[in-house]
């Protein structure tokens, strides 16, 4: 091999290991959908009330105090397996009426606790983000949260 590198080998080096990168981004990109849509999702039941919960999620902004798998702030508990957490996860008619319960008592108007704000949700509205948060807590999340109390 040559001392000196010349404008051709450097070419060639940068063109090789572009496409190079490349391709391996594009397979991981490939493998990632892949993996989302089939192992990870848990796409068969998805119903028209998990939608609905999801974007009543959305509309209230829950995000910017609570998280889902780590997405969103801290400020208040993680919410990927709040139904394993309350003892609910196998029964949508008490998820509903737990997250009724406590959406009605707030703000509880403890002093020096965070408080979460009222939410005027219709019993539609609650009972999809019950399903919603059951949807969310039976889906393969890879062991999140790192322990049961989120």
């Amino acid at each position: 091999m040559r001392e000196v590198m010349t404008k051709s080998m450097a070419r060639n080096i940068f063109y090789g290991g572009s496409l190079f990168f490349i391709l391996i981004f594009l397979g991981l990109s490939v493998h990632s959908h892949y993996y989302i849509t089939t192992t990870s999702t848990n796409a068969e039941t998805l119903t028209e009330s998990v939608a609905l919960g999801k974007k009543v999620w959305e509309d209230k902004t829950c995000i910017n105090c609570h998280s889902i798998m780590g997405e969103g702030a801290y400020f208040a508990p993680e919410l990927a397996n709040v139904t394993t957490r309350w003892g609910v996860a196998d029964d949508p008619e008490a998820a509903y009426e737990m997250l009724d319960g406590w959406i009605k008592a707030q703000p509880s108007g403890v002093e020096g606790r965070r408080q979460m704000p009222y939410f005027d949700l219709t019993e539609e509205e609650t009972r999809g983000l019950a399903d919603f948060l059951l949807w969310v807590d039976s889906i393969d999340a890879q062991g999140w949260p790192p322990n049961d109390a989120g």
